[in-house]
């Protein structure tokens, strides 16, 4: 986890540097299957070989990209969901956005329930990397799921609405299990587009759930008294010139409030792809996405907690960065589902992937859910009420 440092105050404000030019590849670069371009058949045939060290893994996957694809493959599609005992520890910890799940026999209760209740087929868009078989894998998984509601379940009758929605999966992996992982997905996203109203489910969870939500989320933990941001980032988690770079600009964005340095980051035509399936163009329409955000959080501190990154096929750097942001609902902004402000404490999780190419982003895809937040406002509520537990 980054906490940040004091640091000597700069003489003058300077703009953000462009990320330097991605490294030529290195030598794990071709290592792995480059999911982005590759038909999920082309990498299961009988054919392929071990092109990675593997240690202590199955013998069938030949690479940790490959083993992400198939054993998710291969239990969700699969549905061979007693493959989650071979692949994730007996004592595994996953990490949602406002709970979190201690036990692996849970993972196959709730992989059975939402298989059977929400028929899906859910698509890696692409896997980013760090790690070795010897200190172990992390992963970020960036997956696209479509699916269809006909079955009853925690969603009412079925509306037989088709929905798409994005999710993360950043996974922690020693010697073929998962013993650690954090899951973010978009459950705003999935109910509008079942055209149901939100509120009655974010009223359950808060009541089922909302003794553990956050009470004071970090105020202003991005400035210490009345002095402003530090002016560098911590980047003691970062690995490469990439990833330094990327945090870097990321603190002076979102923690200096210096939103018009992402000018100076990504390409000028540059996609984003973000929560409740937003698809934007340009590096303005990004910016105002951000400070959305940060409208109906504006005390808030952006911390980035893991970052990795890896060279791809089609050119340039992918990092993926997972990250909190925690602070005070306190104005109006991106988060329309919250309506007026209630200056309830909020801790928002998400996962950003970002694609150099030439120093420059070219392409963004950003996981969050609104809803845990509208959970976290309406528990705040319930509290004060005397309806949640304390």
């Amino acid at each position: 986890m980054s906490n940040t440092k004091d640091a000597p105050a700069k003489t003058a404000d300077k703009p953000a540097s462009p990320a330097p030019a991605p490294a030529a590849p290195s030598a794990r670069t071709p290592t792995t299957i480059p999911v982005e371009r590759m038909d999920y058949a082309e990498f299961t045939g009988p054919a392929r070989k071990r092109t990675q060290s593997m240690e202590g893994f199955d013998p069938e996957y030949t690479d940790i990209v490959d083993y992400i694809l198939r054993c998710t493959h291969r239990i969700w599609e699969e549905k061979n969901i007693g493959l989650i005992y071979s692949h994730y520890t007996h004592n595994c910890t996953v990490y949602l956005p406002n709970e979190t799940i201690y036990d692996r026999e849970e993972v196959v209760e709730a992989t059975l329930e939402r298989i059977v209740t929400m028929p899906h087929v859910g698509m890696a868009s692409q896997v980013i990397w760090g790690g070795d078989d010897k200190a172990g894998f992390y992963t970020s998984h960036l997956i696209t799921t479509v699916g269809r509601h006909t079955q009853p379940g925690p969603y009412g009758p079925p509306t037989g609405r088709k929905y798409t929605t994005r999710g993360v999966a950043d996974c922690m992996i020693y010697r073929n299990r998962i013993y650690r992982e954090w899951l973010v997905g978009d459950t705003l996203s999935l109910l509008q587009q079942l055209e149901l109203d939100p509120m009655p489910f974010a009223r359950a969870a808060a009541a089922r759930i909302g003794a553990a939500l956050p009470r004071d989320a970090g105020i202003r933990s991005r400035q210490i008294g009345q002095l402003p941001p530090v002016d560098h980032a911590d980047i003691a988690i970062a690995r490469t010139p990439a990833e330094e770079a990327t945090l870097q600009w990321l603190h002076k964005a979102m923690n200096q409030r210096n939103f018009g340095e992402m000018r100076a980051i990504y390409d000028p035509n540059a996609m984003y792809h973000g929560p409740l399936m937003a698809e934007l163009t340009g590096v303005e329409a990004i910016i105002h996405q951000w400070m959305g955000v940060f409208g109906a959080i504006p005390d808030g501190s952006f911390r980035a907690e893991h970052i990795c990154s890896t060279e791809v096929e089609e050119g340039g750097t992918k990092v993926a960065v997972r990250w909190t942001i925690e602070g005070r609902h306190g104005g109006w902004g991106q988060f329309e589902t919250l309506g007026a402000p209630t200056q309830r404490p909020l801790r928002l999780m998400g996962v950003s992937h970002y694609h150099y190419v030439d120093g420059k982003i070219i392409d963004e895809s950003t996981v969050y859910d609104e809803m845990s937040l509208l959970v976290q406002v309406l528990a705040g509520e319930m509290a004060s009420e005397g309806t949640v537990a304390d």
